[in-house]
Formats: structure tokens, sequence, C-alpha cells
């Protein structure tokens, strides 16, 4: 009986159809029959643009062989609506070029896109109908919503760039050294008389005597190093410069016998000087200095050494009087720590004696205030007193701080454009601008690491959400919370916005709790953004809570 039923259900809802093939009318009569679906069927903007895929589906016996099909998929906003380019469909039997549908049924597929404007947020795509019969147009009664949309949570995305600024060098403390050398004559370890009496041994005792009342500068101690020329028996030398070491310690002892010093005093004895003349060679003008140094280069053991350079005849009896002399000598060595400008003093100075600070003390008071125009001023003028690279670069970082792109532009100028630093900054700049294609070269030149940052933003932005998420994992701001978002890491996401606490980090956590489910904490949170009136307005329109309104 069953059967039979069924039977005859299938034998009338077949002549149905063929009376809609026989009837070309009957398209629109029977146009609930087409099965329309739409991938994804909620709307998602991705750089401004809605892409969108819909299907029909046509049962056996819908098309008439002789009638055409405009289809018009029609996005319908607050504020408007935008018709995609109609897809025309034709009957078997039509001479046309559009895509044929036979009697028998089949489906189609057509992509479409949409320029995403203001108002599309809430919205939804809806797709409109008219057979067409030789001169006859029938449209259909009703319009088919396929999908709602647009998803637009990627525009939270934060585009104003991260820029770098270049470290200074300053330092608290400074390692001084004053230096003074004892030279003595060949194989011989007797301090002259007239060494102690020079102008340089004078300079020494005066720098040592004064230190005391220098309320910035401590005498931590001095080194005596001692050294034998490369010349001769290595034993021998050993031996020299020892006797050297001890020479020179008694000279220091009665050089400063009325001289208050202070730190331990440090004996050193290195033998053969071969780094000493290793140096002087290379500094001079010797014919055959590449052949010298070539031979050090090639043999470490010093009696080659000093044999292969001896048998150099022509310019042995040069380097016996220009350069072995100068390795026959003792160094005195006052170390002396430096106590720097502090922060406080700097401060100190930042409002009243700018020019009293060097360049790395510029650079680095700049990093005492969080008054951006202050910055403005210490970096200005470390670029101009002393042509800081730098300085310029940190300059047009401040002035990004304070949305001044042209003066950034011009303050970055004369910066080295390879400095991996400079090319990220280039590409904050550009992105601010808006030149986003020319940002994302930037970046892609600069190794600095907040570049790849800068660049998850832009993956973001042009919908390139697994890329962003190589670049942002990890990191804790808004970007990578959206990276995280996107690929459905949406306990990650949240973990990224721990360290935020705008108002805007509020509604991104919405969002989250949203597709988590999360009834309670979408309403908690809900309660705080209702309190601004533009994120309200936005909330109340966006297609993340459609099920919590």
């Amino acid at each position: 009986m069953k059967k039979s039923l069924l039977r005859l259900l299938g034998i009338a809802v077949f002549g149905i159809m063929l009376i809609a093939c026989n009837n070309p009318k009957d398209m629109v009569k029977y146009a609930d029959d087409i099965e329309k679906s739409c991938t994804p069927e909620i709307l998602e903007v991705i750089a401004d643009k809605i892409d969108v895929m819909y299907t029909l589906k046509f049962l056996d016996g819908y098309f008439h062989p002789k009638a055409m099909l405009e289809i018009t998929p029609v996005l319908v906003y607050e504020g408007g609506e935008v018709a995609a380019p109609t897809l025309k469909l034709q009957g078997e039997k039509v001479l046309d070029n559009y895509n044929v549908i036979p009697v028998a049924g089949d489906d189609i597929q057509h992509k479409i896109q949409f320029d995403y404007v203001d108002g599309m947020a809430k919205s939804h795509l809806e797709l409109r109908g008219a057979v067409l019969y030789n001169d006859n147009v029938w449209e259909f009664p009703v319009a088919y919503k396929i999908a709602d949309g647009a998803n637009i949570t990627y525009k939270w995305v934060e585009l104003h760039g991260e820029p770098v600024l270049m470290p200074d060098n300053y330092q608290k403390i400074i390692k001084e050294a004053e230096e003074v050398n004892i030279m003595y004559a060949k194989n011989s370890a007797q301090v002259r008389a007239r060494e102690l009496t020079k102008q340089e041994i004078k300079n020494f005792q005066d720098f040592l005597k004064n230190l005391p009342a220098d309320e910035r500068r401590t005498h931590t101690g001095t080194d005596i190093v001692a050294y034998a020329s490369p010349e001769g028996p290595v034993d021998f030398n050993e031996k020299l410069s020892e006797n050297r070491m001890k020479s020179a310690e008694k000279a220091f002892q009665s050089l400063t016998r009325r001289i208050q010093t202070e730190g331990p005093l440090n004996l050193k004895t290195k033998g053969e000087d071969w780094e000493g003349f290793q140096e002087l060679v290379s500094k001079s003008n010797l014919g055959d200095k590449e052949l010298i140094l070539r031979v050090l280069s090639m043999y470490s053991d010093p009696m080659v050494r000093d044999r292969e350079i001896r048998n150099m005849s022509a310019v042995y009896k040069t380097l016996e009087e220009k350069v072995l002399p100068e390795l026959r000598r003792a160094r005195l060595i006052a170390n002396v720590e430096f106590v720097n400008y502090s922060d406080e003093e700097l401060k100190e100075l930042t409002t009243s004696n700018m020019d009293a600070m060097n360049e790395e003390a510029l650079l680095y008071a700049a990093t005492l205030t969080n008054d951006n125009d202050t910055k403005i001023a210490l970096y200005k003028k470390a670029a101009d007193k002393f042509n800081s690279a730098r300085g310029r670069n940190n300059l047009a970082v401040a002035y990004l701080k304070a949305n001044k792109v042209n003066e950034a532009i011009s303050a970055i100028a004369k910066c080295d454009p390879s400095n991996p630093v400079v090319v990220n900054n280039l590409g904050v700049i550009e992105m601010r601008k808006g030149n986003f294609d020319k940002a994302a070269e930037f970046f892609a030149k600069s190794d600095c690491p907040t570049a790849k940052v800068n660049e998850g933003a832009l993956d973001i932005l042009n919908g390139r959400y697994k890329e962003a998420l190589t670049k942002l994992d990890g990191k804790k701001h808004m970007n990578a919370a959206l990276a995280q978002l996107f690929n459905g890491n949406l306990n990650k996401a949240e973990e990224a916005l721990s360290e935020c606490t705008c108002m805007k980090t509020k509604y991104v956590k919405a969002v989250i709790a949203a597709r988590k489910g999360q009834t309670s904490k979408v309403h908690e949170l809900m309660a705080e953004i209702n309190k601004i009136p533009a994120l309200a307005e936005r909330a109340a329109k966006d297609i993340e809570f459609a099920k919590y309104r």
C-alpha cells in the first residue's frame, strides 16, 4: 500500500515538472524547487572584499529547453544594496553562448565579489531571478536569501606598524686608561735615566697626581706589562721580558713615591711581542710588508718566524731600525673608572643644558622621559650636533608616535637605506600612508624581527591567517590575538590579549567568548562595551553576536 502511494506521488511530481518543462512561465512558479546554497553561509570581509561562491541545483524537468534564466545576486545592507554581475543560464535549445542547463537537470557554481562599504556588517545576500522566453520577462515574485553577513572582525587589525629605535651605547661606568711606555735598549732590562724624565712620563705623573681631586674618576689599579722584541733565542727573550717587568716595577714605585695611587699593581710579562710586531708592520710602508705578514700567518713557531724574516736580508735592516726598537718596552697603564651622568643628572641637563651632553647621553636621556616632545628635542639635538644616524632614525620614530608622518620622512631621509631597522621604519611610514603593498616590500627586505611582526599585520589584512600566525605566535597584542582567532585557537587568542586592557580588547574578548559559546561571559563583557556608544552600535550589528541578542 505504501509503495503504491509513493509511486503515485512520484508520478504526480514528474507530471508537474513535465508541465513546467512545457510551459516556460512555470519556471517562475516552481522557483522554490531550485536548490540554492552559498559558501560561506556567513559572509566574511577580507581586505575590504567579500568573496562568495553560490550554487544552484536544478531538478530534472525544471528548465524549459527554449527559456533563459537570469540570476542576480544582491547584497542588501543598511543604507543600500549592490548587485553582482548577473548569471545567465539557457535551455538546451537556446542558440546563445551562456551556460546550458539541460531538461534533465544540473548544478552550477558561480563566484562573485563585492567591495565592502560601511553598513555591510548588517546585511544579507539574496538571489533575484527572471525567466526570459521570446519577448517575455517573468520575474521571480520573491528574492531568496542565501547568506547573512558580513563578518568584519578582521578590521580590528592594528595597521599603525611598529617602528624600531636604534640603541644608545651610554655607559654608567666608563673604563678609561692612561698609558706610558718605558723603552729599553736591545737585550737590556735596565731603565735608562732619560726614560724617567721625558715629557710623557711627566704627563703620566701629573695625571695620577690629579686623580684624587676628580670626583668622577677613580683609580682602580695599575698594570705593568713587559715585552721583548721577537729576535734572538726564545728563552732569552722570555727572561729579558721578565727582567724588564721587574725594573719597570721599581721605576713605577720611584715615579709615584710622592703620589697617592689606588688599587692593586698587576705585573705581567708577555715575552716576544709578535702581536705588536704584526701591528707595526701592518701600519708601515715597507715594500715587503705583505710578504712579512704572510710569513707570520704561515708559521706559528717563533724560531721559524725569526729565521724566515732574517732571510729577507733586504728588509731586515729596516725592521731593526724602525720596528723592533718599538717593541722593547714596558707599558705602565693606569686603569680608571669614570662615573658618567646619573639618570637624575641627565634629566636636569635635558631641561637646563642639553649642549653639555654627548651623542650617547642624548640618545639615552630620551629613554628616560615619557614626554614625546622632549624625545623629539633630544633626538634632533643628537642628529644636528653629532650627525647621528641613530638620532635621525629615532627622531623619525618619535615623529611617528606623534602621527607626524611627513616629519618622519624628512628625519629618516639621510639614514642608511640598507640598515634593517631603517628598512623596517620605512615600511611603517608606508603603512601609515596606506601604501600596504609598498610597506610589505620594505618589511620583506628587513632582517629586523619587528618587520616580521609588521608583516603579520598585513597578512591579517589580506586574509593570510596561517602566514600571520607563523609571525605572531607567542606575541601578546591585538594582532597576535586575531591571528590565533582566525586559526581557530580560541584559548591562545584570549591569552594573547592578557596584557591588554583597552575597550577594543574587551570587544574582541567578547567575540572569542561568543565563538566559545560562553553566553554569560558575552553578556558580562557586552555590559561594559555598551557603555561606549560607538562600540555598542557596532556590537548591535555584528554577526558575531547574532545568537546573543
